[in-house]
């Protein structure tokens, strides 16, 4: 793709955000029937963050997002686009403006894109081609969720999984390219596996005219098959997205996968044959926190200075829609 634009992108800074609030497994267990050890042994989840009343999705992306600026040694004014990935918005209509007015970035357009879990890979696709075209130079990516407000907490096989937070990125136009590839799907007829739905109530206006207002209801997943559909697709989408980069398996210096469960990371990377100390894994801490998890775990590393510039990564999302994808990239 750089060959043929003549434009190279570059992952320039990260950040993240989560709420002060975690819920360990211990406490989990006062509120539904379940403990420690069985949390910890099928998830690998041992807490997670959750935002208070007072807190929105709004001041977490915010943060992340001013972090990643930070390091980016860039001001908001600087940014040309913001894109918030996120099934959770503070409003229907959207909460990617509310960020960029709060950062002052006040020449950016903003959007907000939902993919749920793939919310991040497909955030990183779609700002690659506005910056492959010229269109656009510097692209603010946030991944942010509020998952705690969805959840049936009296749903043992949900609850326990979901926490909140947020993760940013900055890419930007550059001459050297280290955006090298991705691969990008769905599959809406097997959207049941995991929903988040609107349920609406008629009511009856006049003359017969009725409209359908409600709510939405909780979560709901069939673990089993997502379980299934991941350990199965995302390999798939790796290696395609490897391809289309042209490195191998053996070229990734780091396996970062959306944080759902530790058994699904295992799988995937026993499956790409990626040794255990390539994946990156911040699920313990922070549960699954849908489109903030990538960006989250991968300001975790950047910091901790375990990722170098110039590693590569290969990133991949999966989850409600059912959607999933990959991207690599070289750091930095």
């Amino acid at each position: 793709m750089l060959q043929e634009s003549g434009i190279g992108i570059a992952m320039t800074g990260c950040g993240s955000a989560v709420p002060a609030a975690w819920l360990d497994n211990t406490g989990m267990s006062q509120l539904v029937e379940t403990s420690d050890e069985w949390i910890a042994s099928r998830t690998g989840i041992r807490q997670r963050r959750l935002a208070a009343p007072t807190e929105s999705l709004r001041t977490l992306a915010t943060q992340a997002a001013q972090n990643a600026l930070d390091m980016a040694g860039l001001v908001a004014t600087e940014l040309d686009l913001i894109i918030l990935a996120t099934s959770t918005a503070d409003d229907l209509f959207g909460s990617a403006s509310q960020i960029q007015a709060d950062l002052g970035a006040t020449k950016a357009a903003a959007f907000d894109l939902t993919a749920a879990c793939s919310g991040f890979i497909f955030a990183m696709v779609t700002a690659s081609q506005f910056i492959r075209t010229g269109t656009y130079q510097t692209i603010l990516l946030v991944g942010a969720d509020v998952l705690s407000r969805w959840v049936d907490w009296s749903d043992r096989r949900t609850c326990v999984l979901f926490g909140d937070g947020a993760g940013a990125m900055v890419m930007q136009a550059a001459e050297s390219d280290r955006f090298l590839g991705f691969e990008i799907r769905s599959d809406g007829s097997r959207n049941e596996c995991l929903t988040l739905a609107f349920q609406p109530q008629p009511r009856e206006l006049v003359n017969d005219i009725r409209v359908g207002q409600g709510s939405f209801q909780p979560i709901q997943m069939n673990g089993q098959e997502v379980y299934r559909f991941a350990v199965k697709k995302v390999p798939e989408v790796i290696e395609k997205a490897l391809f289309r980069s042209q490195l191998t398996v053996e070229q990734i210096d780091w396996l970062l996968l959306h944080q759902a469960n530790q058994r699904i990371l295992d799988a995937v990377a026993e499956r790409l044959g990626i040794p255990a100390h390539k994946v990156i894994s911040n699920m313990g801490k922070y549960g699954n926190t849908s489109a903030a998890s990538i960006p989250l775990a991968l300001d975790e590393v950047v910091r901790a200075g375990h990722v170098k510039p110039g590693d590569v990564i290969a990133a991949a999302g999966f989850g409600a829609g059912l959607t999933w994808g990959a991207a690599i990239f070289k750091w930095g």
